[in-house]
C-alpha cells in the first residue's frame, strides 16, 4: 500500500500502518513530537526526553493551578505548561488547537457590532442602577467616613 492522503488533507497513512502527519493548509503545524531527530532516532533517549518534558510541563501546570487562588497569572501559566506538553504529546497539541479555536470564536463574537452594542447598553443600565442605589443610600444615611465613627 502506498502512502496516501485522506479527503481532509490533514494526514497521510504510511505503508507500515503508522499515522504520519503533514502540515495542514490552514497554517497549523503537523501533529507529533518536536524533539530533535537524533533524540527521536534512539528509543530510550526519546522516552527519557518525553518523561522530562512531561515533568517540566507538570511543574508549570502545577504552579499555574497554585496561582489560580493566589495572585499571579494562573491561566497563562497553565496554558504555558500545556504548550510545553504540546512540544511532545499529540493530545496536548489537540487541546491547544481546540482552545485557540474557541478563543478566536469568542473574540470574533465579542467584536460583532450587535453584541458590542448589547454589552454597552447592559453595562450602562447596570451603572445607572448602581448609581441610583448609592444615591438612595447616601440620601437616607449620609456619608460617614470610617475614621469619624464614634464608639457608642
Amino acid at each position: 500500500m502506498n502512502t496516501g492522503s485522506d479527503e481532509s488533507g490533514g494526514a497521510a497513512v504510511a505503508s507500515e500502518g503508522t499515522h504520519v502527519s503533514k502540515a495542514r493548509d490552514d497554517g497549523e503545524r503537523a501533529l507529533g513530537s518536536r524533539a530533535p531527530e537524533f533524540v527521536k532516532a534512539r528509543r530510550l533517549l526519546h522516552l527519557s526526553w518525553q518523561v522530562g518534558v512531561f515533568i517540566i510541563g507538570l511543574a508549570v501546570v502545577g504552579a499555574g493551578i497554585v496561582m489560580l487562588p493566589l495572585p499571579g497569572p494562573g491561566w497563562v501559566v497553565i496554558f504555558g505548561g500545556m504548550a510545553i506538553w504540546a512540544t511532545e504529546f499529540v493530545w496536548a497539541q489537540l487541546v491547544l488547537r481546540w482552545t485557540k479555536r474557541k478563543v478566536t470564536e469568542a473574540a470574533q463574537k465579542a467584536l460583532d457590532p450587535r453584541v458590542r452594542r448589547r454589552n454597552i447598553v447592559l453595562t450602562s443600565v447596570g451603572l445607572v442602577i448602581i448609581a441610583v442605589l448609592v444615591g438612595i443610600y447616601v440620601w437616607k444615611f449620609g456619608v460617614v467616613m470610617p475614621w469619624k465613627i464614634k464608639d457608642q
